[in-house]
């Protein structure tokens, strides 16, 4: 049987750190890697493995990318600390490890919204590739939504991993504040125009996507609650959009604001960490 690490990337994730950690054990490594925590993440983490790096968060892409071939084992799973690897999951990935057929595997999540599960709409179809060989997958190089870059067979896992992904609607707004930057970003980059078509017409058609024709409204409130967020983060993405094709040299646009708090929160994280020590600072560390 083939051995695999685990890999979490966390940041201030004291209240969801534990139970992310509890259903992994069956992994032969559990490495976290944390962005300089400042509450009781790391407390909780040593009670779990001992394993623990540290570095600079610049995005999701960049952080997993450093974090892969850390890993000592040649099967990486990776995790987010607001996801669960259910039993019957982690069953599944022993059987595959035993003998792979495949380089990558799909897994599909199973989605919650304060406490329901959510069985219709955008999140339905929700997909991660997750489960890979160390040394073949690495993550695209994109500011937000970046997925795994394989070489070889991929295949797909039966059984899900659950995702408890925004704990209130500040949360939300907190994240689409980010994503919707990157998002934005990402478009940039594609050469994608910002106009008044893309801001009504894909902020309406993710509405309308995700609660009609995928049935949304059969989840509730909830299904209403969902579908309106992800309409509200499209017309935010094509917003900064715009405003990045207007951003004149002497105005901050969204891709300066989001580097310098990027920036702001790597030096005030290090900061509280290394007091003391400057030369500790953006450096890694294993706790």
């Amino acid at each position: 049987m083939q051995q695999i690490s685990v890999i979490i990337p966390c940041f201030n994730e004291e209240t969801m750190i534990a139970g992310c950690l509890e259903s992994v054990s069956f992994a032969d490594e559990i490495m976290v890697v944390d962005s300089f925590s400042t509450d009781r993440t790391l407390e909780i983490a040593r009670r779990h493995t001992q394993r623990i790096l540290q570095h600079e968060y610049i995005n999701s892409a960049a952080q997993k990318n450093w974090a892969i071939p850390q890993a000592k084992h040649p099967w990486v799973l990776i995790v987010d600390a607001d996801e669960r690897v259910s039993p019957e999951l982690a069953a599944e990935i022993g059987k595959i490890l035993q003998n792979p057929d495949c380089d990558s595997y799909w897994i599909r999540r199973r989605n919650y919204f304060f406490g329901k599960q959510i069985r219709h709409g955008s999140w339905r179809t929700d997909k991660v590739l997750r489960l890979f060989r160390r040394d073949i997958g690495r993550y695209q190089r994109r500011h937000v939504h970046a997925e795994i870059e394989m070489k070889g067979r991929v295949g797909r896992c039966s059984h899900v991993l659950d995702h408890y992904s925004f704990r209130s609607l500040d949360d939300f707004f907190r994240k689409v504040a980010r994503y919707s930057t990157w998002g934005a970003m990402n478009a940039q980059d594609k050469g994608i125009r910002g106009n008044g078509w893309r801001l009504f017409g894909h902020s309406i058609g993710d509405f309308l996507k995700g609660y009609v024709l995928k049935r949304g409204f059969l989840d509730g409130t909830e299904g209403f609650i969902i579908a309106m967020m992800g309409g509200i983060a499209t017309f935010l993405k094509y917003a900064k959009l715009w405003e990045l094709e207007r951003a004149g040299r002497t105005q901050a646009s969204p891709r300066e604001t989001a580097r310098s708090t990027e920036g702001e929160l790597a030096d005030n994280r290090n900061y509280r960490l290394c007091a003391g020590n400057p030369k500790a600072a953006l450096q890694r560390t294993n706790l």
